[in-house]
């Protein structure tokens, strides 16, 4: 019990730390790095709590795929960060008042949770032990809503084509894979032998 405690406190710190650096740092680059780092501690806060499916979802598709993608376009993109911040204090207002509305939302969270805590425990569901997260998960999902998720596939699927077909462009300068002529290449159109002499370049 205190291990999980420490635990716990460690990567909730790490989390917070880093969130902060997002915000914090001036190279947007390491801002994605501190990033990344924040949702492996949330990773491990959820691993603790016994949601080990949202965990790998959250390293899968987040630090997988969203962040490394955040960080590549941050590096292709050639942007004057610079010239970004000079607005920063004419936003400074709203901000403040957008995070102090936030911290007063988490401060009723909190002090309703201290004083009623009984209203937690009525709102969470049962758990059930012999069926694990991840099982249960499945099961619902292949199940019940087993239409609705291939809707959403198919939607992605959709989105995916519309995307390839809004982007690819035909132009004369560029060369196009014709697969009909690659696997109709024969052996002696591809390789070419060379009498090379001793001491001699080609």
């Amino acid at each position: 019990m205190i291990v999980s405690a420490i635990a716990f406190y460690v990567f909730a710190a790490m989390a917070v730390a880093a969130g902060f650096m997002v915000i914090a740092a001036r190279n947007p680059v390491h801002s994605v790095l501190f990033l990344i780092l924040a949702f492996f501690n949330a990773a491990a806060l959820f691993i603790l709590m016994g949601a080990e499916f949202i965990a790998l979802i959250l390293v899968i598709v987040y630090v997988g795929a969203v962040a490394v993608l955040f960080l590549f376009v941050v590096m292709m993109l050639d942007i004057d960060f610079s010239e970004l911040r000079q607005g920063f204090l004419q936003y400074l207002p709203i901000g403040g008042l957008v995070g102090f509305i936030l911290a007063l939302e988490l401060i009723f969270v909190g002090v309703a949770w201290v004083i009623t805590p009984e209203a937690a425990s009525v709102a969470s569901s049962p758990v059930v032990a012999d069926v694990a997260n991840t099982r249960a998960l499945g099961q619902v999902l292949y199940t019940q809503y087993v239409y609705l998720f291939q809707a959403a596939g198919l939607i992605l699927l959709v989105a995916m084509i519309g995307a390839i077909v809004l982007t690819l462009r035909h132009r004369v300068d560029i060369k196009r894979q014709v697969i009909a002529h690659q696997v109709g290449r024969k052996r002696h159109e591809g390789v070419e032998l060379k009498d090379v002499k001793p001491g001699q370049g080609l």
